[in-house]
């Protein structure tokens, strides 16, 4: 396969997958603003979804530093000057599929399309028209949509390998990044943990990512920080772990090693993580905090995606 094919198909897997976790930060924010104020001053929810989102310098340059509502909303979903807002997402991923049309089956274009054209319409739309569950709800579907085709028409090549690739690094920086707002920023003082506001947030968090009932099925109804830091990071059963993510890049990326009959440095690093994840404990990350631990994640998930595209989607044919 072409390296300019690939990085596009590598590409659509990404921004699809980064538009739902915007459509994920934002329905964090808008749960935890039902939840009224207790006068305690902790922070402002909506400040720390930008920052999970890797934005806040551009978000104060154009709004300011008071992380009002709307202006996140608007940031997050329907802001072009912001690259990885929701309509920017599935704009550059349409981009991308129109790019290499011929790679796609006509299910996945159209998907990408309608995807795109509706997402016009509800940017005519009065903002009144449009709540922000519905705008979540609607961008989640799409990018299932896109998935489901994905996984039902595209033959399991090369490509599909890429697409997967894509999503599933995108997928496990963003459940890092919704677990570290959660736990880093939401809750900022330690006389909060166990009381109403955290036992809120951290439900809160398993819904956003569309794992509270995976979560009761697997541990019951007590909703500790342990539990679900151990359902998040190290539970390969579900869909969205870190684990999980990394055993799916690592099953693509032998898949193009038996393809193309050779590895390459990105599988070097990925059995690292991955074995480094396997082995970890919940109360080994605690240790060392939980914070310490996904930002090391993050920067070790960024480095696997820099070692994917040097090996594979920079001019190797």
């Amino acid at each position: 396969m072409l390296s300019r094919t690939a990085e596009n198909l590598y590409w659509i897997g990404r921004y699809m997958e980064r538009a739902e976790t915007m459509a994920r930060l934002l329905e964090v924010g808008y749960r935890m603003s039902l939840m009224p104020s207790t006068g305690q001053g902790y922070r402002n929810e909506w400040s720390p979804l930008v920052a999970a989102a890797g934005s806040s310098v551009g978000f104060e340059e154009k709004y300011g530093d008071q992380y009002h509502q709307r202006d996140v909303e608007s940031w997050l979903f329907f802001d072009r000057d912001n690259g990885a807002s929701v309509i920017s997402c599935l704009e550059t991923a349409r981009q991308n599929g129109r790019a290499v049309r011929t790679a796609l089956t006509s299910n996945m274009w159209d998907a990408l399309n309608v995807a795109y054209l509706e997402m016009k319409e509800l940017e005519r739309r009065p903002r009144s028209a449009a709540p922000l569950p519905e705008l979540c709800d609607w961008t989640k579907r799409q990018c299932a949509i896109l998935r489901g085709y994905t996984e039902t028409t595209h033959l399991q090549n090369d490509g599909y390998d890429f697409l997967n690739i894509g999503s599933y690094l995108e997928r496990g920086d963003n459940t890092a990044r919704l677990l570290d707002v959660k736990y880093y920023v939401l809750l900022p003082t330690i006389d909060m943990v166990g009381g109403g506001v955290d036992t809120y947030q951290w439900t809160t968090l398993l819904r956003a990512l569309s794992a509270f009932r995976s979560f009761h099925w697997a541990y019951g109804s007590e909703y500790n920080p342990r539990k679900i830091a151990h359902f998040l990071i190290l539970n390969a059963a579900f869909p969205r772990s870190l684990l999980h993510c990394q055993e799916k890049i690592g099953y693509h990326l032998n898949r193009l090693s038996h393809a193309y009959g050779r590895t390459v440095h990105a599988h070097a690093r990925q059995r690292k993580l991955i074995a480094e994840l396997a082995e970890a404990r919940v109360d080994d990350i605690v240790n060392e905090g939980l914070h310490e631990f996904l930002t090391r994640f993050i920067n070790q998930n960024s480095s696997l995606s820099l070692d994917v595209a040097d090996d594979y989607l920079f001019g190797v044919n």
